[in-house]
């Protein structure tokens, strides 16, 4: 399943975050792949665990955990902090799969909490306008997918899906990036109840609660506490 979740920030957020970026110091975004990534990845990173992506993260995970859309879709478990990149004069990032499994910061684990990367996010952070190329191309069982994005909208997909960027031509291209370990590890079951809550939602706005709605709601959750893994 891919989402588009619109306005995840809002423009002042977006225009805080680029401020900051704009100022920064960025280095070579191979530092933070392994060896085949690091062959087709051509862009630059905000330091990883850095005081200014650790600040910036913090308000995007703040704006995720009030976005009911995105706990819908994702119904996350752990998250990789945000991680920002940027493309420019022709730098891009060649076809590849996300590692399996990411390090989480976390004081009682020395090196980090292990997580499974369920989903790939990408917060777009500068308006499509703003620069030529820079797609993200994610490839799955029914084509290839072009995304891109307004800014403070966000793209969440299977991390397990093939996927690029193309070259920038023009302007720079700013994102965020992340990854979650899901409740749910199975894509279709995940799928399977996010488009049951979304009916369910739909439901409730047109005819309110009542014996059916109550009861559907009863099947979203008995079907969460079979499956989730938490």
């Amino acid at each position: 399943m891919m989402l588009h979740v619109p306005e995840v920030l809002t423009a002042t957020q977006v225009q805080e975050i680029r401020q900051a970026l704009d100022a920064s110091d960025w280095i070579d975004g191979r530092t933070t792949v392994g060896e085949q990534g690091a062959k087709v990845k051509r862009n630059r990173q905000l330091p990883e665990n850095g005081p200014l992506a650790q600040k910036l993260g913090q308000i995007i995970l703040d704006s995720l955990k009030k976005n009911v859309l995105f706990f819908s879709a994702a119904l996350p478990l752990r998250l990789v902090p945000p991680l920002f990149n940027r493309y420019e004069s022709g730098e891009h990032y060649g076809m590849h799969v996300d590692g399996s499994v990411r390090y989480a910061p976390n004081a009682a684990f020395p090196g980090g909490l292990a997580l499974r990367t369920d989903l790939s996010c990408t917060l777009f952070l500068c308006e499509p306008e703003d620069y030529d190329g820079g797609e993200l191309i994610v490839a799955d069982t029914y084509g290839e997918h072009e995304v891109k994005l307004p800014a403070g909208d966000l793209i969440l997909y299977p991390s397990s899906s093939l996927h690029r960027v193309e070259p920038v031509t023009r302007g720079a291209r700013v994102c965020s990036f992340f990854w979650l370990q899901s409740m749910i590890r199975d894509d279709s079951k995940r799928s399977l109840l996010f488009e049951l809550d979304q009916n369910i939602q739909k439901l409730r706005a047109r005819i309110g609660d009542c014996e059916e709605t109550v009861s559907l709601t009863g099947n979203y959750h008995n079907l969460l506490r079979l499956w989730a893994e938490v």
